[in-house]
C-alpha cells in the first residue's frame, strides 16, 4: 500500500511537471484543456501497452503541430483539422515499419551519437528561453510579462533552491519527491507574497466533461498537414534515445524503435480522433526522470490516470493552474538542463569507443550543422508554417551524415 501512494505522488509530480506545456498548448489553440489532458492520459496508456510498459515515459501534446492547428482551424475548421492530424500519425507507422524491417542496427547506423546527442542537446537547450522567461516572470515565449520581475525571481530561485536541496540532502520520498515538493513550496511563498490568483478555482465546477469533438476528413487539409508529421517523428527519436540514455538502456531495441513509433502513432490518431492534439514523448519528464531517478515505467500509469481524472476533475485541474509560472520556470531550468546533459553526456561516452573519434571533420561539420541550424533560428516557411528547430536541425545533420559518406575523405 505504502509503495502504490508512493507511486502515486510520483506519478502526479511528472504530471506536475508536464501540466504547464500540456495545458499551455490549447490555450494557444483555442482547444478544449479537458480534452488535452484525457488524451495524454489515454495516449500514454496506449503507449504504455504497445510498449508493454518499458519505458518511464508519459506522452503530452505535441507544439510541433501547433501552427497546423492554428492555420488548419481557420482554414477548413476544427473537425477537418483533427481528421488530417489523425491521419498525418500514418507517418508514424510507416517509419514504424520502416524501423521494424531495417532493425535498430541500421537505424543506429544512420542516427550515431554524432547526430542524436546534439538532437537531444538541441530539445534541451532550445527550451531553455521558456525557462528562463517564465522564470523572470514572462509569458514563455517572452512576449507578455505576468510578474514583476523582483517578486518573479524571488518564487523561481526559492522552488529551484528547494527542488535542489531535497535532491542532494533529502532522502526516501522527500528526495524522490524533490520536483513536486519545490513546485508546491514555490506556490505557497507565492501565496504570501500575493501572487497567486485564486478566482480560477472559485468559479471552476466540481466536475465537467471534457468537449470532444468527432473529426471530419477533407483531403486539402490532410495533404496539407501530412508531412508536417516527418519532425515530431524525428523528435521522438531523439526523445527515446535521450530517456535510454537517463536510464541507462537503448531503448531502440528493446522494446524497438518500431514499438515505440508504434505507440506515439496509436496515441496520436487516437487523442485527434476525440478532438485533442497528436501527442509526443514529453521532454520535460526525461528531465524529471533523470533528476528524480523514477525508472518505474508503472510510475506513468499513475501520471496517466491523474491527467484522466484531472480532465474530469476541474477544480484540482483549476488549482494546477494557479501555480505561477516563475515558480514553474525554476524548475523547468534544473529539467531542460539536464536533458542538455544528457545529450552532451552521450558524445562524450562516444568518444570513449573506437570509432568515436569527434575530430574527425565530418563529425565535426555534422554537429555543428544540427546545432548552429537549430539553436540559429534557421527555418524554411512555407504557406505560413515555418519547419525549423529539433526537426530542421535533425534532417540537416541526417542529410550531411549521409552526403559525407559519399564523400573520400583523408584518415590522419
Amino acid at each position: 500500500m505504502r509503495n502504490k501512494i508512493h507511486n502515486s505522488l510520483l506519478g502526479l509530480q511528472i504530471l506536475a511537471t508536464a501540466f504547464g506545456a500540456t495545458i499551455l498548448l490549447p490555450l494557444l489553440t483555442g482547444l478544449d484543456p479537458g480534452v488535452t489532458l484525457f488524451t495524454a492520459g489515454v495516449g500514454t496508456l496506449v503507449f504504455q501497452l504497445v510498449t508493454r510498459l518499458q519505458i518511464p515515459i508519459f506522452l503530452g501534446p505535441s507544439f510541433a503541430f501547433i501552427p497546423a492547428i492554428i492555420y488548419g482551424v481557420g482554414a477548413w475548421g476544427k473537425e477537418a483539422t483533427m481528421g488530417a492530424l489523425a491521419v498525418s500519425s500514418l507517418v508514424y507507422l510507416l517509419l514504424s515499419l520502416a524501423a521494424w524491417k531495417g532493425g535498430a542496427e541500421k537505424i543506429q547506423k544512420i542516427l550515431p551519437a554524432t547526430i542524436t546527442g546534439p538532437i537531444i542537446m538541441l530539445i534541451g537547450l532550445l527550451l531553455a528561453p521558456v525557462a528562463v522567461n517564465m522564470a523572470s516572470g514572462k509569458t514563455g515565449d517572452g512576449s507578455g510579462v505576468l510578474y514583476p520581475m523582483g517578486q518573479a525571481l524571488v518564487m523561481a530561485s526559492f522552488s529551484f533552491l528547494v527542488t535542489i536541496l531535497l535532491a542532494l540532502r533529502g532522502r526516501g520520498l522527500w528526495r524522490s519527491c524533490s520536483i513536486i515538493i519545490g513546485l508546491l513550496s514555490g506556490h505557497l511563498l507565492s501565496l504570501i507574497l500575493g501572487q497567486v490568483d485564486n478566482s480560477k478555482i472559485a468559479v471552476a465546477s466540481w466536475f465537467s466533461l471534457p468537449g470532444f469533438t468527432l473529426p471530419q476528413f477533407n483531403l486539402e487539409a490532410i495533404l496539407f498537414i501530412l508531412p508536417l508529421a516527418i519532425a515530431p517523428c524525428v523528435e521522438h527519436v531523439g526523445d527515446i534515445l535521450a530517456i535510454g540514455q537517463t536510464v541507462g538502456k537503448d531503448f531502440t531495441k528493446k522494446p524497438g524503435l518500431h514499438k515505440t513509433l508504434l505507440g506515439d502513432g496509436f496515441a496520436s490518431a487516437l487523442s485527434s480522433l476525440l478532438g485533442g492534439p497528436p501527442n509526443t514523448t514529453y521532454s520535460e519528464v526525461t528531465g524529471a526522470v533523470s533528476w528524480t531517478r523514477a525508472f518505474n515505467p508503472k510510475i506513468m500509469l499513475w501520471a496517466a490516470a491523474w491527467a484522466i481524472g484531472l480532465s474530469f476533475f476541474s477544480k484540482l485541474a483549476a488549482f494546477f493552474q494557479t501555480i505561477p509560472a516563475p515558480v514553474i520556470g525554476g524548475i523547468l531550468i534544473l529539467l531542460f538542463g539536464n536533458i542538455a546533459v544528457v545529450g552532451l553526456r552521450l558524445l562524450a561516452e562516444y568518444a570513449k569507443t573506437a570509432e568515436g573519434n569527434l575530430e574527425l571533420p565530418q563529425n565535426i561539420i555534422v554537429i555543428t550543422i544540427i546545432l548552429v541550424c537549430g539553436l540559429g533560428g534557421m527555418e524554411f516557411a512555407f504557406q505560413g508554417l515555418a519547419f525549423k528547430g529539433v526537426g530542421l536541425g535533425a534532417v540537416l545533420g541526417i542529410s550531411f551524415h549521409l552526403l559525407l559518406k559519399l564523400v573520400p575523405h583523408r584518415q590522419n
